[in-house]
């Protein structure tokens, strides 16, 4: 029962919704079952969106399962940086005809290593996520946002920078959803038990069915 996670529109009378596991191609992007993106300028084409994502640098950008990524998302990889620990941060190897000699080395570079977005995240549209960072199971990130550093799980964030604006829930009840972890549960027990996931009464998912 539910949609099939292996097709490319959830709902074939809607678009501009794909599931990005089945449109990416780049072996460094790696996402989860149900994880989607909307855009009704083309979702399949995803991939544009993570920019400077260069084979040579070996980065990867991870997302969870059940994440709702909105349109104008711009998720901005390691190959953006450059070289800061010289007099000049200008890449004048990228501009070939002999200048190519002075191409940095890695190790010269502030690579920030993977972009790991967990599970159940909303990113709100035209949000921008920069090289390394970290964003936790279950949180919301805020329309327009730039996301400089790590966002724990179960937060609102927001702004640019974008910074924490609250806790979404109490700890006991964000500690007790973080070893539920009921993405990992199979279609079957996640529509048994999508009334305490959908609910407003926070206390019913503490109720659930097997």
């Amino acid at each position: 029962m539910g949609p099939d996670p292996n097709s490319i529109y959830p709902n074939p009378n809607i678009r501009q919704v794909v599931y990005i596991k089945n449109v990416i191609k780049n072996p460094n992007i790696i996402v989860g079952d149900y994880t989607y993106y909307d855009d009704i300028n083309g979702a399949e084409k995803f991939e544009e969106h993570v920019t400077h994502h260069y084979d040579f640098i070996g980065d990867k950008l991870i997302i969870g399962k059940f994440c709702a990524i909105g349109r104008g998302v711009e998720f901005v990889m390691n190959g953006a940086n450059h070289r800061m620990c010289s007099v000049t941060t200008y890449p004048f190897n990228i501009m070939g005809s002999g200048w190519e000699e002075f191409t940095p080395a890695l190790k010269d570079l502030p690579l920030k290593g993977d972009t790991v977005i967990g599970n159940d995240v909303w990113i709100g549209q035209n949000v921008t996520i920069m090289p390394g960072v970290h964003i936790g199971d279950g949180a919301i990130i805020a329309a327009n946002s730039t996301v400089v550093k790590d966002i724990p799980p179960y937060c609102t964030a927001g702004g640019n920078p974008c910074k924490v604006i609250k806790k979404r829930f109490s700890d006991e009840l964000t500690e007790y959803l973080l070893d539920l972890r009921w993405w990992d549960w199979d279609a079957d027990k996640i529509f048994r038990n999508m009334g305490a996931l959908c609910s407003g009464n926070l206390d019913e998912i503490k109720h659930i069915k097997d």
